[in-house]
């Protein structure tokens, strides 16, 4: 169990540079099982997930190295089609290898995945889309056993644009036999990514940005190298944090591109952003918030809309803001469980169905809470941040399924942090 001690009511100041984004590279090792040879992907998170995702590499028979932020995956000697359930039990995205391992081995055994409790977030996406393809699936009481002699491209609209889904499909297609055409696929910049990943192996894919993807199939995909991009989540995670606390930071390592609406979101609550540098990922963006953030209204949805990854933190910030603001979750039903315990830092919050109102107050209190998942964990840092006092926050491991060290990056902003495990 890990503490942090958090005084509150201390301007943030400084620069930080954001880390690879957890959504691009979980997928991208997974992808990983289609080629025979070394592939390496570069700045990638030391964050939990990523070191169990290799766990499970491992146990399928690849060769997996990871020193600093560079990531080497070998998955010639792929002998393994079974992923553990005691494995799988601790991280959603195991369900990303079910396309891999019935592309390349034909079969796969597994169970419902775990990660973070914020939602049903069911996989029958990604089992329908399996089977569209020729996929025949087994549901034994939870278990999953999957097989498929040869996957074959057919056409298939999702009936939600679900990311995981969009992407087992995509890893699934690229070695299937003909074309396969995905309609309603999410749009996010990790799909962006993967897809840009899956054509240096040698994929065909086209499309990736309308919600409209074409994978014609090949015969063989090849390692490659790759540079993961900045983790959109995590840089609007120390933006909110400087909202709420107050100050000047700048950020670098992430496309503003991928950042719209969280930073329109912030211009709305009187944050003064400006994107300086070159463009893409070595721009700079500074923030400079000198009030309470006014009220804003935010509905979360797929990407392009507001990234519903990081309701939680800006809900958070909003709490100690001087107006009402209104949060509604189109995505997961119930992310509203950090809101619920924000009420231990004396925020105003109510909730509606999938609707939640806040009424800023300046400044929260100090509490104690305990994090109920990994962006609910990071929204009562932020909270703590704008309490005046000493605010007692423990973790069981969510912060660490997608932060390298949030107490560490927001020490260097020049938050008052202590930490200590239990």
């Amino acid at each position: 169990m890990q503490v942090f001690k958090v005084q509150g009511l201390k301007l943030l100041h400084g620069k930080i540079k954001v880390q690879g984004a957890k959504n691009a590279v979980l997928p991208m090792m997974a992808v990983s099982l289609l080629t025979e040879g070394r592939t390496e992907i570069r700045n990638v998170p030391r964050i939990s997930d990523v070191f169990l995702m290799a766990e499970i590499l491992r146990d399928l028979g690849c060769q997996v190295m990871f020193q600093d932020d560079v990531l080497e995956i070998n998955a010639s000697g792929l002998s393994g089609t079974v992923i553990s359930e005691k494995t799988v039990g601790k991280m959603r995205s195991s369900s990303l290898l079910l396309g891999p391992l019935l592309s390349r081995a034909g079969e796969v055994t597994t169970w419902y995945p775990g990660g973070c409790v914020i939602g049903k977030r069911p996989i029958d996406f990604h089992l329908d889309v399996l089977r569209a393809m020729g996929a025949e699936i087994l549901d034994d009481g939870g278990m999953l056993i999957a097989k498929a002699k040869k996957l074959c491209g057919t056409t298939f609209r999702f009936p939600y644009p679900s990311v995981g889904a969009t992407e087992n499909a995509l890893m699934a297609a690229a070695l299937a036999s003909g074309t396969t055409k995905l309609l309603n696929c999410a749009r996010e910049p990790e799909i962006v990514e993967l897809c840009s990943f899956l054509r240096s192996m040698g994929a065909k894919i086209s499309g990736e940005r309308t919600g409209t993807i074409t994978v014609d199939g090949v015969e063989k995909l090849f390692p490659t190298d790759h540079v993961t991009a900045g983790d959109r989540i995590c840089a609007g995670t120390y933006l909110a944090a400087a909202a709420a606390a107050g100050g000047e930071i700048e950020i670098t390592g992430v496309d503003p591109v991928v950042l719209v609406e969280p930073l329109k979101a912030l211009r709305k609550m009187g944050a003064g952003i400006r994107i300086s540098g070159a463009t893409g990922p070595k721009a700079r963006i500074g923030m400079v918030m000198e009030r309470r953030p006014a009220g804003v209204e935010i509905d979360t949805g797929p990407y392009p809309g507001f990234p519903t990854d990081l309701q939680s933190v800006f809900l958070a910030v909003e709490a100690a803001g001087s107006g009402e603001s209104r949060f509604k979750e189109t995505v997961y039903e119930a992310r509203f469980e950090a809101a619920m315990r924000l009420a231990a830092f004396g925020a105003d919050v109510s909730l509606h169905k999938d609707t939640a109102i806040i009424r800023g107050r300046y400044p929260l209190v100090p509490g104690i809470a305990e994090t109920p998942d990994l962006r609910g964990g990071a929204a009562l840092l932020v909270a703590a941040l704008a309490a005046d006092g000493l605010s007692v926050i423990s973790d069981s491991g969510h912060l660490k399924r997608g932060y390298e060290d949030i107490g560490r990056d927001l020490r260097k902003l020049g938050a008052d942090i202590e930490e200590d495990e239990l």
